[in-house]
């Protein structure tokens, strides 16, 4: 066991995704930073070949930098047709800039042609907690199948054309709560709140 912590910090920039962490974890301010409030801190390159690599990378560096105790997560989509394409890659998968709308757009044209039962797909998260003495990760997966065309306005990334069929629904069909009782990063993050509840720090939400 280690001492309660009064802050942590969640190493990214990215406001979709840390609306989505902050609802799983407990949304209080004063619990909860963010990259965004270390402005002056360099860009973390994410060099790792693995997910798991890169959340380590993620939140050692900000733990190192700012002393907070950090979380570090990176998601991969992995498509069976693509042989797990774009995987790590999957924020860059158009470029190193590019665009949400732009990777969808990648993805959908090489996938095209591909038949509908042979377009499953998975997203799968890992969170990487580092801090005073300890280093820990978990993960979390969700099933799902590439659509042909982009179905909902919500969500982000790759969530338009990420049919789960249990739902028969997008991510982007899905309220944020929906999305989150589901999703890679809720199990991810759930999985991270019992961790924290082990090594008593306990976020107030």
């Amino acid at each position: 066991m280690v001492a309660r912590l009064s802050r942590l910090l969640i190493a990214t920039r990215n406001r979709d995704k840390l609306e989505e962490i902050r609802s799983i974890l407990g949304d209080s301010s004063q619990d909860f930073v963010s990259l965004i409030d270390f402005p002056d801190m360099g860009e973390i390159v994410e060099s790792g070949a693995t997910l798991e690599e890169n959340a380590f990378i993620k939140a050692r560096a900000a733990f190192q930098r700012t002393g907070i105790p950090s979380i570090g997560d990176d998601t991969g989509l992995e498509v069976d047709a693509l042989d797990g394409r774009p995987g790590v890659y999957s924020s860059r998968y158009a470029g190193e800039n590019a665009t949400y709308s732009r990777n969808v757009d990648k993805l959908l044209s090489e996938m095209k042609g591909v038949p509908p039962a042979e377009r499953t797909a998975r997203f799968r998260c890992v969170a990487a907690l580092v801090g005073p003495g300890f280093e820990q990760s978990v993960d979390g997966v969700c099933e799902g199948v590439i659509l042909e065309a982009r179905r909902g306005d919500g969500g982000f990334g790759y969530d338009p054309v990420f049919f789960v069929q249990e739902t028969g629904r997008t991510f982007a069909e899905m309220s944020l709560a929906d999305k989150n009782g589901i999703s890679h990063r809720g199990r991810a993050f759930r999985a991270m709140a019992e961790l924290l509840k082990k090594l008593a720090v306990q976020p107030r939400g």
